[in-house]
């Protein structure tokens, strides 16, 4: 018959090491689970974020198809260029005139506007590529910008 004997102090220890290693993996599992729930809440929350942006952003107006021309955006553009130029804010203006021959490509008093504001600004480079645009016009209402667009590259030694 075999006799019962308590196991060597080794054997326990082994054990009771083996076990505490099992609650620290259980443990450690736990802990990650745990951090992967409060990550996932936190993907979901970003995602909520970039929809409630999204929802919010907005998309500026497309620049109008060559060759056609928003009058009324023109029109308001020139007005506020003039009323910055006619204060001495030479930058403010130039942006507005920009905003006029954006609205109106091609057009050669937004271009004569543009090109006196870089001729205030004293970008002579700019201001004369402005006037000979506006000098080249061949639309015959707009006989008197051609003679003040050639009248300004006269000045600024510049012949058309």
């Amino acid at each position: 018959m075999a006799t019962l004997t308590n196991p060597p102090y080794s054997v326990i220890l082994a054990c009771g090491l083996v076990l505490a290693a099992q609650a620290c993996q259980s443990e450690a599992i736990k802990a990650n689970q745990e951090m992967v729930e409060r990550q996932q809440q936190q993907i979901e929350a970003m995602q909520r974020e970039i929809a409630s942006l999204k929802a919010q952003q907005t998309y500026p107006t497309p620049p109008p198809p060559p060759g056609t021309c928003d009058k009324a955006v023109m029109a308001q553009a020139t007005r506020q260029g003039g009323q910055k130029y006619a204060a001495g804010d030479f930058e403010k203006a130039l942006g507005y005139y920009q905003d006029a021959l954006a609205a109106c490509p091609g057009d050669a008093r937004a271009e004569l506007n543009l090109a006196r504001a870089y001729d205030a600004l004293k970008d002579r480079d700019q201001a004369i590529l402005h006037y000979q645009r506006a000098a080249s016009t061949t639309d015959p209402s707009e006989q008197s910008v051609r003679d003040e667009a050639r009248a300004a590259l006269d000045h600024l030694g510049f012949a058309p």
